[in-house]
């Protein structure tokens, strides 16, 4: 892992009604940087990147309340926009520029991003995590408390393979930063979670608690 001088600089804030978290990343010898989310409040987002170059906007999930200020953050800083393909929320068409897959790699000046595809909360649903880092961006594929909310049993199944084939593959040292609510270490959530995966729940979805 580099040195803090080396680490990448993460910038976040929660925006809207919804206190999406957006996140820049920065590149601390390039300056370069990604905005991760853009979920509202062009001025805001802006301010984020001060004293950077933004490369690129990247999007854990489609969801309105993380795209909420899309369009305007395209136009104004005329980057591409990367993403997963889909199928995305909402039957939506998405225009990204670059379509990202799973173990793909984004660069950002002199360090670079893993996308992990982890489907569930949407079919589209991406994590990011800095490679040679402990951090790692999860939008609502996880949360401190439980997994991303779930819209159908189907999905609900999804997440559950998410959870054991990528998530609990993840070092415990990752810090897990989330779409809304406060970071957290993924080893202090490991047994928790490893329970809730060992209990049958049917045809359930919607939202869990890892307690439930």
């Amino acid at each position: 892992m580099p040195t803090d001088e080396r680490m990448m600089e993460l910038r976040t804030q929660a925006i809207g009604p919804w206190q999406t978290n957006s996140y820049v990343l920065i590149c601390p010898t390039t300056r370069r940087s990604v905005l991760i989310d853009p979920a509202g409040e062009p001025e805001t987002l802006l301010e984020m990147l001060a004293d950077s170059d933004p490369t690129a906007i990247l999007l854990t999930h489609s969801h309105m309340d993380h795209t909420g200020a899309l369009n305007e953050m395209r136009v104004r800083l005329k980057v591409p926009v990367m993403a997963h393909p889909g199928r995305h929320a909402g039957r939506k068409t998405l225009e990204g520029d670059h379509w990202l897959s799973h173990n793909q790699l984004v660069r950002v000046g002199d360090h670079a991003l893993e996308a992990y595809h982890t489907p569930g909360h949407t079919d589209d649903m991406i994590c990011f995590a800095i490679l040679d880092d402990t951090r790692t961006i999860v939008g609502d594929a996880i949360f401190e408390g439980g997994p991303g909310h779930t819209s159908s049993a189907e999905a609900f199944q999804t997440t559950l393979q998410t959870l054991r084939n990528i998530i609990l593959g993840w070092q415990d040292d990752t810090v897990c930063y989330p779409g809304h609510g406060p970071s957290f270490r993924l080893g202090d959530q490991r047994l928790d979670i490893e329970a809730f995966l060992s209990r049958d729940r049917g045809d359930f979805f919607g939202d869990a608690t890892w307690d439930m």
